[in-house]
């Protein structure tokens, strides 16, 4: 399907949630007498940027019909509640919760429930979340970036529905989990509520491939396919060469708890979080998950994060933001499954990454995985037109974006399996040049914004890999062809 279409099944999305906003504050006023109206009406204020100053609880539902070229099509619900108070603290609300039921035409399910709260406790932010994810055909490319060959080439071929002499290939990269995630953190001010400690608690369980036999249960990939499109079960994927090549460990191949503590340092001197125009957001944790906690296999991390805010013209016209990352490891090991998570604290989640929607647009999903992973993103925002419709504050956005990564700390990919696998590997290395190190993956790209009340925004972008135009075979095309999405809120 085109762009354009899918933007526009997008925008009839927005529509319910715009409607549904309007009946919530107006449904309260409908038994008032019409002077009562017109004083309420007087009363409404504005800020020094002539938006209506939010009070009280404002709810937000709305379909979640929105699309990710790594899930597909999502079909849902979702529901944003933001308590506002008596607007003192606009656009930054006093709590919210927020709601989510998605499924995904690529066969994932997401459920959430989460809630943030500034007030309840005396100089402290409090945060939980339970998420929980079911992808029965999640992104698997291996480890260390270009160290990991991709066949873009096969995978393009069993797409193609003319080509009969090529069975569907994309199953080769992928894998069956289940994440369910649980967390609680706290955020209490050190100096003039800008430098805060960051202290919590995150629970985690996650069961990899199916049965624990294989990667993917093979009868409901292959369910309605044609006979010559059929992923055969003498193909295996590539998570089941890891094991086989001993790359992935039979103790940790099926996944774990992970029961973990969290401590950090935040600076913050934003002027709003969900859309911020100036300021810098710095962050530096440390993940600590022992065995004596109930971690399954045990591991230790850490994470840094710079986020910075330039306004380049006043009252959120024109922005420039640009954020640094670095994902790290304590020590030579972790995990394999536990690679793919960013570090976050506070009102939001863990995220997969590196590649998608929420960490680098335009990559392939999981693409890149080490035990030490570098990131950057940096864009151009630009607000192009701002209004006030049924008492919300509507704005547009347009942005310019690059994202990049790379792996910095490699995963152990040398072999350790049965002498009669040893030839196959070597080959399976040989594909990518027998590369010792990775090298950056980088995406452009651009997109656009719907936002209201500066919190509820939904964004349309799309990026494209620059592997895809290089001259070094061992690169041109391993980071995809590009992706589309329809989703909410800024990247960072």
């Amino acid at each position: 399907m085109k762009i354009g279409k899918l933007a526009t099944i997008a925008l009839f999305a927005l529509m319910p949630f715009v409607a549904s906003a309007t009946v919530t504050e107006s449904s309260a006023a409908s038994g008032e007498k019409v002077e009562k109206q017109e004083k309420k009406k007087k009363e409404v204020k504005y800020n020094d940027k002539g938006e209506i100053i939010k009070t009280g609880y404002n709810y937000g539902p709305l379909p979640a019909v929105a699309f990710d070229a790594d899930k597909g099509f999502q079909l849902g619900a979702l529901l944003n509640i933001f308590d506002f108070g008596d607007g003192s603290t606009y656009p930054n609300p006093r709590q919210k919760w927020y709601f989510e039921a998605s499924f995904f035409t690529k066969g994932s399910q997401l459920f959430v429930v989460s809630y943030d709260n500034k007030f309840s406790i005396p100089g402290v932010r409090f945060s939980s979340t339970f998420t929980l994810t079911n992808d029965k055909a999640m992104d698997f490319y291996g480890f260390n970036g270009y160290m990991s060959y991709y066949d873009a080439e096969r995978v393009a071929l069993g797409k193609d529905k003319n080509n009969h002499d090529n069975f569907i290939y994309t199953p080769k990269y992928r894998i069956n989990r289940l994440a369910m995630l649980f967390k609680t953190d706290f955020t209490g001010n050190i100096w003039n509520n800008k430098f805060f400690w960051e202290a919590g608690y995150h629970l985690s369980y996650l069961k990899q491939g199916y049965d624990n036999k294989q990667a993917l249960n093979l009868k409901k990939i292959n369910k309605n396919k044609d006979q010559d499109k059929m992923f055969p079960e003498t193909e295996e994927p590539i998570f089941d060469l890891y094991r086989k090549w001993g790359i992935i460990s039979e103790e940790e191949a099926w996944g774990g708890l992970n029961s973990t503590l969290r401590l950090g340092l935040l600076f913050d001197t934003r002027d709003k979080e969900a859309a911020p125009s100036r300021g810098i957001w710095a962050e530096a944790h440390a993940t600590i998950a022992p065995k004596w906690l109930g971690t399954t296999n045990p591991y230790y991390r850490y994470s840094v994060t710079f986020h910075h805010y330039v306004p380049i013209v006043k009252n959120d016209i024109l922005t420039l933001a640009y954020r640094l990352n670095y994902e790290g490891t304590f020590g030579n090991s972790a995990p394999y499954y536990v690679l793919p998570f960013i570090t976050v604290m506070g009102s939001s989640y863990d995220r997969d990454g590196m590649g998608g929607y929420r960490t680098i647009r335009g990559l392939m999903r999981n693409r890149v995985q080490g035990l030490d992973v570098a990131s950057y993103n940096a864009e151009i925002r630009w607000r192009f037109v701002s209004f006030q419709l049924w008492k919300q504050n509507i704005a547009f956005g347009l942005n310019l974006f690059s994202d990049g990564t790379m792996v910095t700390k490699n995963y152990d990919m040398s072999f350790k399996g049965d002498e009669q696998y040893r030839a196959e590997y070597e080959e399976y290395m040989a594909l990518t040049g027998n590369r010792t190190a990775d090298r950056p993956h980088i995406t452009v790209g651009a997109g656009l914004r719907f936002i209201m009340n500066q919190n509820f925004i939904v964004a349309f972008e799309y990026g494209l890999p620059l592997s895809k135009f290089s001259s070094n075979p061992y690169i041109k095309n391993q980071d995809g062809n590009g992706a589309f999405y329809i989703n909410t809120g800024y990247l960072f």
